[in-house]
């Protein structure tokens, strides 16, 4: 059986690989995540891990952070998100560093961090 190209990239990087264009984007970048992390798979599951929790911090306490607090999560939180590949999160965090009060921005912060965690636990099997 001949297989063909296609095929062949798809097993080379079986799911998590970055995407592109029309394509949805995966919530972490596992391309980026590997190059930021020298491809120590246990160094990656350290940092995920350490991010989840981080990001559930910051989503909570961004429901009752007056806009200082709201800025010094977001800023916090954009960085780790850029570092581990997680862009929709930090450019929410970006959004919401320009009006700590951006609803649509708060609103989609809950949604982005479930996808990140429940991608996360998909990956860590």
């Amino acid at each position: 059986m001949v297989m063909s190209a296609a095929n062949a990239i798809a097993f080379a990087m079986p799911g998590g690989e970055s995407s592109s264009g029309s394509i949805r984007r995966r919530p972490i970048d596992l391309v980026h995540l590997a190059k930021q992390t020298m491809d120590d798979r246990l160094v990656e599951q350290e940092v995920l891990a350490l991010f989840v929790q981080q990001a559930a911090l910051v989503r909570d306490g961004m429901v009752h952070g007056d806009s200082q607090e709201r800025l010094r999560l977001a800023h916090g939180l954009k960085g780790s998100a850029r570092g581990i590949g997680a862009f929709a999160i930090a450019e929410c965090m970006e959004a919401i560093e320009k009006n700590p009060f951006d609803e649509k921005a708060l609103k989609r912060l809950p949604e982005l961090v479930d996808e990140a965690r429940d991608f996360i636990a998909a990956i860590s099997r």
